[in-house]
């Protein structure tokens, strides 16, 4: 199984990539494989269906949507919705290309959740033809620290549940792709 990570914040040491990457963590304690796309280090121009030639950045992201069995993207939360940099990349995924895929939403905001932009998100995943996981993560108050050392056991559980719930669901749609193929 291999799950694509993308963290949707143009922010350098953002609370909501800091959340993907103790997923990362969790996942290759499993031994899951992971490709981990990070818009902050990989800017794209802005989506014009007016140009399919696309930058080799947007290429990347593709790819590595294309490649994941399963898809978990995070956000913060900006003015109740999703980021516009997460926005814009997601703006070059096809129906096609996130079709049947398991999804799970994952948000960071400075107020007490974020769940707007995990709405926003499911809203696009639906759009684009992926299956929203029945669970998903958001912390609020951004200025919380994401780290195995730092979190309270009741964030860490909560996390590990989620992150769970999507991997079971990845395997359960993995397995019935293959019987039916």
């Amino acid at each position: 199984m291999k799950v694509t990570l993308i963290a949707g914040s143009n922010r350098k040491n953002s609370t909501s990539t800091s959340l993907l990457q103790y997923i990362e963590n969790l996942l290759t304690e499993r031994d899951i494989s992971v490709a981990f796309v990070d818009l902050f280090e990989l800017p794209l121009p802005l989506f014009s269906p007016d140009n399919w030639e696309f930058h080799p950045n947007a290429k990347r992201v593709l790819e590595a949507v294309a490649d994941g069995d399963g898809l978990i993207i995070a956000t913060p939360e900006y003015h109740g919705s999703v980021s516009g940099t997460l926005k814009n990349a997601l703006d070059y995924v096809t129906g096609g290309q996130m079709a049947g895929k398991p999804v799970l939403a994952v948000s960071s905001a400075g107020g007490p959740l974020g769940v707007s932009s995990l709405s926003h998100l499911q809203t696009i995943v639906r759009n684009l033809h992926g299956i929203n996981c029945s669970e998903w993560i958001s912390l609020g108050h951004a200025s919380t620290i994401v780290g195995a050392d730092d979190m309270d056991d009741v964030l860490r559980k909560r996390i590990e549940d989620a992150v769970h719930s999507f991997v079971d669901l990845t395997r359960r749609l993995a397995a019935g792709s293959a019987a039916a193929n």
